[in-house]
């Protein structure tokens, strides 16, 4: 065992003890935060505006601040983006992370120096838990590879901005620099294709022990390894052994990856985002990932079936219950208040309390009432495709209701892993199968199913690589991009069927 090592095991025994004294009083810690975040931002334009001198409590708050998308929040992030200070926290952000907005084109969410210390330590954290659990530190000895966006940063009125892994790129703790991979070089390069090629060949011949990213491009980083090499990843990279992902679900990809790897491979899934690092998997033996009660965001849950009534009640910390499909609504210290983030979670637990990402609340297929969200689909995948040797690429679903014939019908588009038998030896078969797996996952759209209001599943097969030819088609190839796993429209059916 190295000195590295046992440095890190010490190291991860301390985070875990401070992690242990947060997470087992989570409601003194949120009332903590709340505070804190009230008193530091009180005297901001926003502050005056919403009366934060007369708030004191988690029903204060609801009270004064209204729950606000980008949109809603705007006027005020555009007075921080002209340069303006004490709007929405105190001072000026160090930091905009620049992400594609939806009806308003850029969004600018800032990053303060407050805020961003907890990007960092949440991702190492979730490191330093799992080598606390599993006394596996080996990997530290080894590089380490995070998939990321460019760290070329551009400037806004004084304010640097770029985008989130970007502006990570320039906190990896010095005891990493040595370990991490890619080159700076090759970080830099903007064209995503390119990217990966330029990854491939700076890491072919290194002692790769980390691998980190989103699943679906680290899922490209491997198919060109195993391209250049001819055999197995874990081949390539003997000393491979923990993958860290966010983003997306990874069960879905699970099977095509350990093919691809050729052996099993523990992981850990985190779930950052631009407005904030919210929860890590602290345990291999547990489902969900910690919530992050204590690193500066104040979190409030709308449940996602009174989300657009009027005034849905907002619930804390202490109120929440398992297995309810909440809205995630932050308030933070780099100044978002009352933000719905667009995604949902639920609880897996109470004890510490844990979440998984249940999809996107704009992001739902109910063309007939049925409501589906995106865990929904994701389960249903994962139960048809057990016990068979089918690998999927990437899918995502929407509602066909205006068919030439017969019933309306949600339409899987699954691009199939077409090496080996990765694919259905019978679709109507595999479509049956996922069909009764969605009907146990809804019951809604079992009722449509036996009231014969819609068919059964259509299972549409994309073309090799289809997927990523539709994200590069809409400029969102690579980087912390995702395909919508569902939609309520077929604005993306329609582009994958003209393939």
């Amino acid at each position: 065992m190295s000195l590295k090592s046992i440095i890190a095991k010490i190291f991860a025994k301390n985070i875990y003890q401070k992690t242990q004294a947060w997470a087992t009083n989570p409601v003194v810690a949120q009332q903590k935060v709340l505070q804190q975040l009230i008193t530091q931002a009180q005297h901001t334009a926003f502050g005056k505006d919403h009366h934060f001198n007369k708030i004191t409590t988690a029903a204060d708050f609801a009270k004064y601040v209204p729950v606000r998308d980008y949109e809603a929040l705007k006027p005020y992030v555009d007075r921080v983006v002209q340069g303006e200070a004490d709007i929405l926290w105190k001072g000026k952000p160090l930091y905009f992370a620049k992400t594609s907005g939806t009806t308003s084109g850029a969004k600018y969410i800032p990053l303060t120096k407050e805020s961003m210390p907890y990007h960092i330590e949440a991702a190492r954290n979730a490191i330093l838990h799992y080598i606390h659990e599993t006394g596996n530190a080996d990997f530290v000895d080894g590089k380490m590879i995070f998939l990321q966006g460019s760290p070329i940063l551009e400037e806004k009125n004084g304010i640097k901005l770029g985008r989130l892994s970007g502006i990570v790129a320039h906190f990896v703790p010095k005891y990493l620099q040595k370990n991490r991979m890619p080159s700076w070089e090759t970080n830099c390069i903007e064209d995503w294709e390119t990217k990966v090629n330029a990854i491939v060949e700076e890491t072919f011949h290194e002692n790769m022990a980390v691998i980190s990213g989103i699943p679906s491009w680290v899922q490209m980083y491997f198919e060109k390894l195993h391209q250049k090499g001819g055999k197995p990843v874990s081949e390539i990279f003997k000393n491979f052994n923990l993958f860290i992902y966010g983003g997306v679900n990874y069960e879905p990809y699970r099977a095509k990856f350990e093919n691809l790897i050729g052996r099993k491979v523990d992981s850990i899934e985190l779930f950052p985002a631009s407005e904030g690092f919210f929860a890590y998997q602290d345990s291999q033996k547990e489902k969900g990932m910690l919530l992050l009660l204590n690193s500066g965001i104040f979190y409030e849950f709308i449940k996602s079936d009174e989300f657009y009534t009027e005034n849905p009640r907002r619930y804390t910390i202490g109120e929440v219950e398992l297995n309810v499909n909440y809205v995630l609504i932050i308030s933070t210290n780099a100044g978002l208040w009352g933000y719905n983030i667009g995604d949902t979670v639920q609880f897996t637990s109470l004890k510490p309390y844990r979440i998984i990402v249940s999809g996107r609340i704009k992001h739902y297929i109910s063309a007939f009432g049925e409501h589906v969200i995106g865990k929904e689909v994701e389960s249903a995948l994962q139960e048809a495709i057990i016990g068979t040797s089918i690998r999927i690429n990437e899918f995502t679903v929407a509602p066909q209701i205006t068919p030439a014939e017969g019933l309306p019908y949600h339409e899987w588009f699954i691009e199939f892993d077409s090496q080996g038998s990765g694919e259905p030896e019978n679709l109507e078969n595999f479509a049956e199968a996922l069909d009764n797996a969605m009907r146990k996952q809804n019951v809604y759209y079992d009722d449509l199913i036996v009231g014969k209001v819609l068919q059964k599943v259509v299972v549409t097969k994309v073309v090799k690589n289809g997927f990523q030819d539709y994200m590069k088609s809409i400029g969102k190839l690579g980087g912390q991009n995702k395909v919508p796993r569902l939609s309520n429209d077929r604005k993306i059916a329609d582009l994958l069927k003209t393939q």
